[in-house]
């Protein structure tokens, strides 16, 4: 039987290439964004094992609801790629702009805790894997940088996750990069990491034997 993949933030840069990647990999994918227009784009070039789902993550009953379609449309959930995220234009915490904070928030850390919450029961009759987009700012600290704090909250509860799923031989694997070459900059970054090198991570990460949970792949810019 196919598996299905979820992945939430699916419309660009290492959603869309974990799409492509799992999809070459023989997964079915179910992907979310708000991005209704790029995210029909995307899964007509995926084909039949493509489900486009615009959905806010940040809405938790609009999340379930996406969750609820992508089992009904595939039979099963067997992995979820909690892969939103965002960053703030103001930096520091003085001079810090508390609004952005709030948004980025509750889509770096609510939003992965919403997804965990809504796949969780599925993922568990198939004993399937969540993965969540950590970062080397989530390892290392960076000088008033809320987002880096919040990127910290993830790859502590990644290792949380990873224990309870344990007890029901899940997998929880949190993949954590240096600069990726994303529309998160407003500049290129051709040297750095491109979304299809994270893209290999999450499925190297799928595609482990049951006997083997990765807990975390830390990958940096090769220049």
């Amino acid at each position: 039987m196919i598996k299905t993949l979820l992945i939430t933030g699916a419309s660009s840069g290492i959603g869309a290439a974990t799409a492509r990647a799992a999809s070459a990999a023989g997964w079915n994918v179910a992907l979310l964004a708000r991005s209704a227009d790029k995210l029909n784009e995307l899964a007509a070039e995926i084909g039949d094992t493509a489900l486009a789902i615009p959905c806010d993550v940040t809405d938790r009953s609009a999340l379930v609801d996406a969750v609820n379609q992508t089992v009904a449309k595939f039979g099963a959930l067997d992995g979820a790629f909690a892969n939103a995220g965002t960053g703030v234009k103001s930096p520091g915490v003085e001079n810090g702009d508390p609004d952005e904070w709030h948004d980025m928030i509750h889509i770096n850390i609510l939003a992965v805790l919403y997804t965990a919450h809504a796949t969780l029961p599925h993922l568990k009759k198939t004993k399937g894997h969540f993965i969540v987009t950590g970062s080397k700012a989530g390892r290392e600290h960076f000088k008033g940088s809320i987002y880096s704090a919040s990127k910290w909250f993830v790859h502590g509860f990644a290792g949380n996750l990873a224990e309870e799923m344990r007890e029901w031989q899940g997998r929880c694997t949190v993949i954590s990069p240096g600069m990726v070459d994303t529309p998160f900059f407003d500049e290129g970054k051709p040297t750095k990491l491109q979304p299809d090198d994270v893209a290999d991570a999450v499925v190297f990460a799928l595609s482990q034997r049951g006997s083997s949970g990765i807990r975390e792949i830390h990958l940096m810019p090769n220049d």
